[in-house]
């Protein structure tokens, strides 16, 4: 495989993955298992997810069913994190589940509930604590919009007074 087949997945894992689970993976490869970083980075994000057929959400919400019925529930944590950075609600990932559970069985679906529950509980604080901050920080600029919209009546008010005072 070229290396800018490499290059390719590796953009596109990392947008969709994130690039603390990308970096994760790929530190933790060593000689053995570096051949399979690659194969996976080349094949699956260089070649199929790019591909224009499906969206990335709906190819998310695809590969979590995937990976329930696969029982692959570290995998699935991945990427029901990664369902959600490409626009997947958290109820749409709860129906993926249910509706791949009458499938795929009761057992499949509840590790992979818990296994996703895991993941939707982080993402919400983190959406929160964004949120929080992106608050606080609209808060401290408008208080110092008000700060410097502050002393300019006073100077108006001083220069009427002077323009008055001249013409008495």
């Amino acid at each position: 495989m070229s290396q800018s087949l490499f290059e390719e997945g590796l953009s596109v894992r990392r947008e969709v993955m994130g690039d603390e689970f990308v970096e994760r993976a790929l530190q933790g490869a060593d000689a053995f298992t570096m051949p399979l970083q690659k194969l996976v980075t080349e094949n699956c994000w260089g070649t199929v997810w790019p591909r224009d057929g499906l969206d990335r959400k709906t190819r998310s919400l695809v590969t979590v069913a995937t990976l329930v019925a696969l029982k692959a529930h570290n995998e699935l944590k991945g990427h029901v994190r990664g369902a959600l950075r490409n626009g997947a609600t958290v109820e749409e990932i709860q129906e993926v589940l249910l509706h791949t559970t009458v499938y795929c069985g009761m057992p499949a679906g509840l590790e992979a509930f818990r296994a996703a529950k895991e993941v939707v509980d982080a993402w919400q604080q983190e959406q929160q604590e964004q949120q929080e901050q992106q608050e606080q920080q609209e808060q401290q600029e408008q208080a110092g919009a008000r700060l410097n919209a502050g002393p300019a009546p006073a100077l108006w008010f001083k220069g009427v007074v002077a323009v008055a005072a001249k013409a008495l």
